[in-house]
């Protein structure tokens, strides 16, 4: 049972681990961050170590038997006191939450120490990497070793079910009300290995045997381990979703406003201070659309601007009655309506044709109050603007050539 379920927590604990190195590296004075680093990464370690081929290959490396009982464990202790500290960091002024952490790393390194030393009195000769528990509840420095293991690990799995469950009412977001409820309940469920385990104990002095239950412990301490892993983890995960998101939409907005944007770019050059790189090149490095997304929307503003002496007040007429006649109404009306006098105006510009009274752009009386709803719109404008044809496809006038071309 134990290798089949340690690869899983050792995947999960690994991912969340990587995920969180990338931030640390940008936030490293963030305590909380550093230490829920730490927490995942202690965690896949302690996974790694009780692997079997992993235990056998510690022991003949160091030389000692079982070794890797007491490395998993300590890294297990470890992060306790780091899930903890992260908690106080999540709950408690700057200065206290210091205090606590080292309160409980030195606490941490303090339980290390007396179970290094009772595993040294223990001596074992047996390599046991699937039942090392079971096989050695008999002995009494190590009911003594697990006692003090299991002590350390029930109080640390109870303060953290009460405490998430506790500050997961008040969290105001919900990704990390969420999490924390699913550490309380991954917490709770992991009591079941501190029950089976203290049993062995207790089975050893009174003379009765939890072997059967051996699965079941593993079963309990692996799948409540995951679940307050990815408690920890989900509204960091949550974040690089929504992330990502707003990355793919920032991208799809500047591309739906592209035929919009050449058109004006081709009437005027000047809107735009700055040529833009290709979005292909820009996708391929990875690279965030929000900024160039934020100065297209002020370059079509600009371009309308630029246009607003070529706005015929017949177009505007003339596409308000016909798009009212489909059914279009309120900011669909003026989106349509203002693609259609934006259109008529570059013909206009190209001709070089100005209105003597020129009318306003339909769009001049939305409530467009932020800058998001601003793209909205100019995305509803572009989905209903068409390209005017390629000046460069249309039929050229032989006289206009450059002198010394031959034709």
């Amino acid at each position: 049972m134990k290798d089949i379920l340690h690869p899983l927590c050792l995947m999960i604990a690994g991912t969340g681990f990587l995920f969180l190195l990338r931030d640390l590296g940008k936030s490293r004075r963030d305590p909380a961050l550093v230490a829920l680093a730490f927490t995942y990464g202690f965690s896949g370690l302690s996974y790694a170590i009780s692997l079997t081929w992993v235990w056998v290959r510690i022991d003949s490396t160091l030389g000692v038997t079982n070794i890797a009982v007491p490395l998993a464990q300590s890294c297990v202790v470890l992060v306790f006191a780091l899930q903890a500290t992260v908690l106080a960091h999540w709950s408690k002024p700057l200065a206290e939450a210091r205090r606590r952490g080292r309160l409980l790393l030195t606490a941490a390194a303090a339980v290390i120490l007396c179970m290094g030393v009772l595993f040294v009195l223990l001596t074992p000769a047996t390599q046991r990497p699937t039942d090392f528990s079971l096989y050695y509840a008999h002995d009494p420095f190590f009911q003594a070793y697990l006692t003090l293991y299991i002590a350390t690990y029930t109080v640390a799995e109870a303060y953290l079910a009460r405490s998430c469950w506790k500050y997961a009412r008040t969290a105001s977001n919900p990704s990390i009300a969420r999490g924390l409820r699913l550490i309380s309940i991954g917490a709770v469920i992991t009591l079941g290995y501190s029950a089976i385990r203290i049993g062995a104990v207790l089975g050893a002095v009174f003379g009765f045997s939890v072997k059967g239950l051996d699965p079941y412990a593993w079963l309990c301490g692996d799948i409540g381990a995951a679940l307050t892993q990815v408690g920890y983890f989900l509204p960091t995960l949550v974040k690089r979703i929504t992330a990502v998101r707003a990355w793919c939409t920032a991208h799809l907005r500047y591309r739906r406003l592209r035929h919009l944007w050449s058109a004006m770019d081709q009437a005027d050059p000047g809107i735009a201070l700055r040529r833009p790189a290709r979005q292909r090149d820009e996708l391929l490095r990875g690279r965030s659309a929000h900024f160039p997304l934020l100065r297209r929307r002020v370059e079509i503003r600009g371009g309308q601007t630029l246009l607003r002496r070529y706005l015929d007040p017949a177009v505007r007429a003339e596409s308000e009655a016909r798009h009212g006649a489909a059914g279009l109404t309120g900011a669909g009306l003026a989106a349509a309506v203002t693609a259609d006098q934006i259109r008529a105006a570059l013909v206009r510009h190209h001709a070089v044709e100005p209105v003597a009274a020129p009318a306003d752009y339909a769009d001049a009386e939305l409530p467009l109050a932020t800058p998001e709803d601003e793209l909205l719109h100019l995305q509803r404008v572009a989905a209903h603007f068409t390209p005017l044809p390629s000046r460069a496809s249309a039929p050229r006038d032989p006289h206009s050539a450059p002198s010394g071309v031959r034709t």
